[in-house]
């Protein structure tokens, strides 16, 4: 834990309700929207709201995606939800984009979550580089969650 604690405070808030999917950005922050409209995705980084409980914080090691029969792994190798710190990052498909709200196709994260930044998804000249995962990633895992 670092030696001197520091405050994330949320700037709005992410909601999943009858099919739809938003955030809410929070008045003191919606000028920082101008321009998002005509990004077709951004990264929505997020606070795992429901694991934030010294428990959850201390798991440092996880079976991914809650399938016993993949290897035991350290989290910062997962997308586990339980973590040191509970930030969390989903890149996301934009539909739309109003005065307070922007809606996404899809995200990971749970109805009311805390929005803690959003960035526009810029992709690399040269998207296509070699990557290397562990073979869990690749099985047929009948148990696969969303949230890891």
């Amino acid at each position: 834990m670092p030696s001197s604690p520091f405050l994330v405070h949320p700037i709005g808030c992410i909601h999943k309700q009858e099919g739809q999917v938003w955030v809410e950005v929070d008045a003191p922050f919606r000028e920082a929207m101008l321009g998002l409209s005509e990004f077709s995705h951004i990264y929505v980084f997020y606070w795992l709201h429901e694991n934030d409980a010294p428990q959850q914080r201390a798991v440092l090691q996880v079976h991914p995606r809650k399938n016993p029969r993949n290897p035991l792994t350290g989290v910062f190798a997962t997308h586990a939800p339980v973590r040191p710190y509970l930030i969390a990052m989903t890149r996301c498909r934009v539909i739309s984009v109003t005065e307070a709200r922007i809606y996404l196709d899809a995200i990971d994260a749970r109805d009311g979550s805390p929005l803690i930044d959003i960035k526009c998804y810029i992709p690399h000249d040269k998207e296509q580089f070699p990557v290397r995962v562990p073979s869990w990633v690749h099985q047929n895992n009948a148990e696969i969650r969303m949230d890891e």
